[in-house]
């Protein structure tokens, strides 16, 4: 435990998270990061009866239909749009300006790392719950360094979606307890440049260092130097274990 807690703090410490964040506390059996609200902030508003609006963003009709039955049957929430694209969540969050936003990160037309940066342009105090099926701390840390308040696996939609949405409306950051043990276990991990980001997708699509050299206008020897730097800093055997390590982690996905 007690290294785990040194992991946390070294995570707080070289990767800042947004927000004031007080600790990490335990909400509904799992490991949450709890957020005080801003000073100046104005409190969370509801609709006239009291209730949290909600706006669900997903490509997939069917999870949509999911959220929508999990939370009619609540007394405290309710739906008061949906989207299935990026630009169309702009357009609905604008005019609705929803209590919080649930979405996922990958959709059509924009990333979700894209819509939550562009709402939270418009909308600095705006609620966001990623609900994804993506389970890597690196694109984690990415979703909460954009603005997320929680980043939520969707398998965990009925049993906890509802509880999670009232402590985001409350000002509460909610982390997966397996995503946050991982984001401590890597938390002093040496971080990838931009540029082996970049290579480490040419090779995830199957390149070699040549065709790599080629697309990156650089050496092939360079190209060979950034594949090594790349595998040590992961931790692999080979560039096709970097590549299965790359994609679980959120640091690359399949194009």
């Amino acid at each position: 435990m007690a290294s785990v807690r040194a992991q946390v703090l070294c995570y707080r410490t070289r990767n800042r998270v947004p927000g004031n964040l007080k600790g990490v506390a335990m909400f509904g059996g799992d490991l949450a990061l709890s957020q005080i609200n801003a000073p100046g902030e104005s409190h969370p508003l509801t609709d006239l009866n009291g209730k949290v609006r909600v706006l669900v963003v997903d490509d997939h009709p069917l999870l949509r239909a999911g959220v929508a039955a999990v939370l009619d049957g609540t007394s405290d929430l309710t739906i008061v749009g949906e989207a299935s694209s990026g630009r169309e969540a702009i357009e609905r969050f604008q005019a609705l300006q929803p209590d919080v936003t649930v979405m996922d990160l990958p959709m059509p037309g924009m990333s979700g790392i894209d819509l939550m940066r562009a709402i939270r342009l418009k909308s600095p105090t705006a609620r966001i719950v990623v609900l994804t099926m993506f389970s890597g701390d690196v694109l984690a840390r990415r979703a909460l360094k954009a603005g997320a308040s929680a980043y939520v696996l969707k398998e965990r939609v009925r049993a906890e979606l509802a509880d999670i949405i009232r402590a985001v409306h409350q000002g509460m950051k909610h982390i997966e307890p397996a995503i946050a043990l991982q984001i401590a276990h890597h938390a002093c991990d040496p971080t990838l440049t931009s540029r082996e980001v970049e290579v480490l997708q040419l090779v995830a699509a199957g390149n070699s260092n040549k065709l790599i050299a080629t697309a990156l206008t650089i050496s092939e020897e360079t190209a060979k130097t950034y594949v090594k730097s790349i595998a040590e800093k992961l931790g692999a055997h080979n560039r096709t274990h970097a590549v299965t390590i790359g994609l679980r982690r959120g640091i690359i996905e399949l194009s």
